[in-house]
């Protein structure tokens, strides 16, 4: 039985998190740790009123008194990076849907799990279909350098570009090569307007209320284009994702950044 935590439990994500863990087969939620309702129990919330797992604020003494095998995290930027160096220290394996942390930040995580010889995963997404647009998108670049990039996010997201965004952008450069894209000259008569610049492609944010997650690549080449776009409708798209992860975890000894490397091994 794998026995699971989830911090950020009562966030949007973290309550779908917690829907799938108890429905999945051979996994337990054995802990939820947010914030907010501190003290009440987490079943009320997922539909679950006999699940007498009650809301508590620090994941520290959580991980010590339930001694689980698995951190779920959807947090948020500024607290995520203490979890996880909290959960490798308890020698609990994180699996982080928190997006925001730079590279910089994933390598000393890296580093932290490898001296302890402990698995881990952060996924800038969990959607499966996410990730094979990803894996389009590369195979398609090497074909189709010029491109640009348009994500779509619910505007309660703290973070831009998405993280999906970013990791396209980096398997895409990858494989393309140098290539200098777009007029030379161009001008911006309102700034920001052409989006951001990642190693010469453009990438675009879009917050609105009524989205959940959602991303189109534009390839353009000689007399014709291509795009490749997924759409996240909803929360419980990542859920199957989720939990592969958590089982695949418990295999590595290792932190893998990127649920692509176990979904395509």
């Amino acid at each position: 039985m794998i026995k699971a935590v989830v911090a950020g439990a009562l966030g949007k994500m973290g309550l779908e998190s917690c829907k799938a863990i108890v429905k999945a087969e051979g996994m337990q939620l054995v802990g939820a740790v947010d914030s907010k309702e501190i003290g009440h129990s987490i079943g009320t919330f997922i539909g679950q009123p006999d699940i007498n797992i009650v809301v508590a604020g620090d994941l520290e003494q959580v991980l010590r008194d339930v001694k689980p095998d698995v951190l779920v995290d959807f947090t948020r930027p500024g607290v995520v990076q203490r979890h996880i160096k909290t959960a490798i220290n308890a020698g609990v394996r994180p699996v982080i849907g928190t997006t925001g942390m730079n590279t910089a930040e994933i390598e000393e995580f890296r580093q932290l799990a490898a001296q302890r010889r402990l698995g881990g995963l952060i996924a800038p997404n969990f959607a499966i279909g996410a990730l094979l647009m990803i894996k389009f998108a590369t195979e398609a670049a090497k074909f189709f350098p010029h491109v640009e990039i348009i994500e779509l996010h619910h505007d309660q997201k703290m973070d831009a570009p998405s993280g999906t965004a970013v990791k396209t952008a980096e398997s895409v450069a990858a494989v393309r090569g140098q290539i200098s894209q777009g007029m030379p000259s161009e001008f911006e008569k309102i700034a920001g307007v052409r989006g951001g610049n990642f190693d010469g492609m453009r990438i675009h944010s879009i917050r609105l209320p009524g989205l959940v997650a959602h991303q189109e690549v534009i390839f353009g080449g000689l007399g014709q284009t291509l795009s490749i776009r997924h759409d996240s409708i909803s929360r419980e798209s990542f859920m199957p994702g989720l939990i592969l992860a958590i089982r695949r975890v418990m295999n590595l000894d290792h932190l893998v950044y990127g649920l692509e490397n176990l979904l395509f091994e």
